[in-house]
């Protein structure tokens, strides 16, 4: 375990506020312009997983943070870490004096295409904000929440939603099914900017539904209509992520693969639990230096009650 600041107040462990940080999931993503200062505009369809990091925050005197959980190396140094950023653009939005010692389990892959440091920001902003009874609303926490990073605004949100803009439109979707899910990161990371300059083709159009249907099958079809359109920008940097979809597809019961974000993780939609069950086992054995989770599509991640 690594930490940064000072440590945390003798009896600081005394109150302490648990939440889930789970994987954000782009069931598809559409890059429909680019903007004059170079960000690109997306329409996307935001999921999440059940599969996720977990954070704690404690009273203290001092603002620290330390790391734990099998990708806590990855991390690198906590300083510049986007938990801590958050933690003090709320201290200084809200006008705190209080500290807060944190602890990060990290349990998602970093720069994977989940949205692991998002999902992290989000999880710190309303562990912080009910550690320190800040009472900011959801316009504050949502103006934060870009300040931080794109993604950071649909992590807040925390239920399937089309995003645009550059992530800061925000629209609730369809309800869409607790649909299984194998989730499979080959251990590669991938520059975001990388993937997105080495991008080329024309726009696409928005690929926004009012129906999901009531299965995973049904799920499957509907997005099999859309696409990724940064997949093939990151397959050509990184040949892991053809390899992985191929591993997905090749599972008996998988009804749909897909790259997720700007990469390398991809997710298989199965047809049911025990397909999904077997389709990680399988590929974990083939495959023992990637990174397998069977999970689900939640339908409320800030429900999710946090492993420890």
């Amino acid at each position: 375990m690594t930490a940064a600041g000072a440590q945390a107040a003798p009896g600081a462990a005394a109150a302490a506020v648990v939440r889930a940080a789970p994987a954000k999931l782009n069931l598809y993503l559409h890059v429909t312009g680019k903007r004059p200062d170079g960000y690109h505009l997306l329409d996307s369809l935001v999921a999440f997983a059940a599969v996720h990091d977990t954070l704690v925050a404690r009273e203290a005197d001092d603002l620290t943070l330390a790391l734990d959980g099998p990708f806590a190396a990855d991390l690198g140094d906590t300083a510049d870490n986007l938990v801590l950023r958050a933690a003090a653009l709320l201290r200084e939005r809200a006008g705190v004096a209080a500290g807060a010692a944190i602890t990060l389990v990290k349990r998602l892959p970093v720069a994977s295409g989940i949205g692991g440091g998002s999902a992290d920001a989000a999880a710190a902003l309303r562990a912080l904000d009910a550690l320190w009874r800040t009472g900011c609303g959801e316009a504050d926490m949502a103006e934060m929440g870009i300040a931080l990073g794109a993604d950071v605004p649909v992590c807040l949100f925390a239920r399937a939603a089309f995003v645009g803009g550059i992530g800061e439109r925000i629209a609730p979707a369809p309800a869409l099914p607790p649909a299984p899910l194998v989730l499979v990161n080959p251990r590669v990371p991938l520059s975001t900017a990388a993937v997105f300059a080495a991008r080329s083709g024309p726009f696409s159009e928005p690929g926004r539904f009012s129906e999901a249907g009531g299965s995973a099958a049904a799920l499957a079809r509907v997005l099999a209509e859309r696409r990724n359109d940064l997949a093939p920008a990151a397959a050509g940097l990184c040949r892991e992520v053809s390899r992985a979809i191929g591993a997905l597809v090749r599972a008996p019961g998988c009804r749909l693969a897909r790259m997720s974000g700007s990469g390398a993780t991809c997710f298989g939609i199965f047809e049911d639990a025990a397909s999904a069950r077997r389709a990680a086992a399988d590929i974990a054995a083939a495959e023992p230096g990637w990174w397998v989770a069977e999970t689900s599509l939640v339908d409320d991640a800030a429900a999710l009650a946090p492993l420890p």
